[in-house]
């Protein structure tokens, strides 16, 4: 704008410069044309003074700049100062001479072959009838602007610099203030602004307010979808046709399982994860089409969903959504892992049993052999029956404990409950020479006596179960930093490192060669046991040294 402002002041200078140079050559010619007719009609009427006194003999030793000439009443030439005037020709037809004889007085303005230019004639008629006439050159205003472009030219010139420099400052002067307006804040001028610009600060105030309140907005959306989307458990990424990442969130980082940071707008999702499965999704999305694929990595179950998103009938983009299904997919597992040992482990003693009965049933049993027939379908339908107890607890803790009147939560003192436990479980351990012995002290735990029960009991029978023929089983009841702990030690066949965290599933068992009978959830009443009182359970064991399970109850209040 300083430029525009600079450009047009020096051309309105050069433009007035300009014109009044040309007014002042124009006023300056026809000052001077009107001076020299006057000076020619002066030298003219003096001359014709001259030649009636004294004649031709007046203009001997005259000395003038400008042109004299006598001419006879027939037009003859008696005297010319620029020329000999024997060789010259009748003036007789000259328009001034014609005048002056015709009037006394005659100018006249024409080319003059004598001059070679444009001369200016002034004639006085004398008594005789003879004239005398003066001429001059007449300059005309080229010529006279020609003579004088020099001067002119260097006053141009100096005029130009001084309305450069005027222009210069005078540009800066009117755009400063312009130039110091505050566009983001119109209210905070200096005061020094023009009027002209009142509508348009007006108009910049109601824009910048409502362009303000709009940030506002916006900033306190970002901030919201930010937090919801940052506390999100699903990972989302919003990409553009190219693949690149417009937005995202953490968990989608977590859940891809990447260091890299997305830039928005350049980095793009194949760089996030490198999983054919993700990239299959994206191009389906980016092809048009909604698409649903698992992404699968050692223990981990990513599902990954991509839609399109399509505005205005074009495609111009995906929403790819990434759930972690790694505990679904695992419970999944396990129920199917359940149903198949429920099956199996109902099965067997169903076998044992029909197979019995279809014996007994077809009358080959001989009648001092029906008894050992008869206990065996006794034993499978304990062990059927036994099962099933097993499986309704469990169900029952997984439904938030066992119901009915011995599910009310009391205090229970520890030390005779495992010293009841260990004669439920002595016959057994006699059978195999295991030593049951019980140490510590009063103890007391808050929970449900029928649970406790059972877990100590589960402990103690698998203690004896897996232990080795003459081995020990020790209880250690104690009350240990204010809370109750039940320690249950056996001498027995010991459980490996990589399968201690497998212990406690359903109808696991760690060697089917080492099976001492069961149902094979014991160990998960224990864990589901104890989660429902608010207790936990710990495994320290080493193979062919045996195993030792803790129970750790919190501290009683009230």
């Amino acid at each position: 704008m300083t430029r525009r402002i600079f450009r047009a002041a020096m051309t309105v200078a050069l433009a007035v410069l300009l014109a009044a140079m040309t007014l002042i050559v124009g006023v300056l010619h026809g000052y001077f044309q009107s001076r020299t007719a006057a000076d020619l009609n002066q030298l003219a009427a003096a001359a014709a003074r001259g030649a009636e006194t004294d004649g031709l003999d007046y203009f001997d030793g005259l000395r003038v700049s400008s042109r004299l000439t006598w001419v006879a009443e027939d037009g003859t030439v008696l005297y010319d100062n620029w020329q000999d005037a024997a060789e010259m020709e009748n003036h007789s037809g000259r328009e001034e001479i014609v005048q002056a004889q015709a009037q006394g007085r005659g100018t006249a303005e024409r080319w003059s072959d004598t001059l070679e230019q444009k001369a200016l004639y002034c004639a006085v008629r004398l008594d005789d009838g003879s004239v005398v006439r003066a001429a001059s050159t007449q300059y005309s205003i080229w010529a006279m602007a020609a003579q004088g472009l020099q001067p002119m030219l260097l006053v141009l010139a100096a005029a130009m610099a001084l309305a450069a420099v005027l222009a210069s400052r005078l540009s800066r002067s009117i755009v400063r203030p312009i130039n110091e307006l505050d566009l983001n804040d119109p209210d905070s001028g200096s005061g020094e602004l023009y009027d002209e610009l009142t509508p348009l600060l007006t108009r910049l105030r109601l824009q910048s307010r409502e362009i303000r309140r709009q940030m506002e907005q916006l900033r306190q959306r970002q901030k919201e979808f930010t937090a919801i989307t940052d506390n999100m458990s699903e990972g989302f990424l919003v990409l553009d046709t190219r693949t690149r990442v417009l937005s995202n969130n953490s968990a989608a980082l977590r859940l891809l399982e990447t260091d890299e940071t997305p830039v928005p707008g350049e980095t793009s999702a194949l760089v996030l994860s490198r999983e054919e499965n993700f990239r299959r999704c994206v191009e389906e999305a980016l092809a048009g089409r909604r698409s649903e694929r698992m992404v699968r990595r050692e223990n981990l179950c990513r599902q990954i969903l991509a839609s399109p998103v399509v505005q205005d009938g074009h495609l111009t983009g995906a929403v790819v959504v990434i759930l972690d299904v790694t505990e679904r997919e695992q419970r999944e597992s396990l129920r199917r892992e359940f149903t198949a040992n429920v099956s199996h482990e109902l099965k067997t003693p169903l076998t044992a049993i029909s197979g019995t009965a279809e014996i007994l049933e077809n009358g080959t049993v001989r009648p001092e052999d029906v008894s050992h027939f008869a206990g065996n379908i006794h034993r499978e339908a304990g062990r059927l029956i036994e099962l099933v107890n097993d499986i309704i607890k469990l169900s029952r803790l997984d439904e938030g404990g066992p119901d009915g009147s011995d599910g009310a939560w009391e205090t229970v003192e520890l030390y005779p409950l495992a010293q009841s436990v260990l004669e439920q479980v002595r016959p057994a351990a006699e059978k195999r020479s295991v030593t049951l012995t019980l140490k510590g002290g009063p103890a007391q735990a808050r929970g449900v006596l029928q649970i406790l029960e059972e877990m100590l009991y589960n402990l103690c029978d698998n203690a004896v179960a897996y232990n080795r023929d003459g081995g020990s089983v020790c209880v250690t009841v104690e009350q240990a930093d204010g809370h109750a702990r039940v320690t249950v030690e056996d001498t027995g066949v010991g459980i490996p490192p990589e399968v201690q965290d497998r212990v406690f599933e359903r109808f696991y068992r760690v060697d089917k060669s080492h099976s001492r009978g069961g149902t094979g959830l014991g160990l998960s009443i224990v864990k589901h046991g104890a989660s429902y009182l608010g207790a936990s359970v710990a495994l320290h064991s080493e193979v062919g040294k045996g195993s030792v399970f803790t129970l750790d109850f919190p501290p009683v209040t009230g």
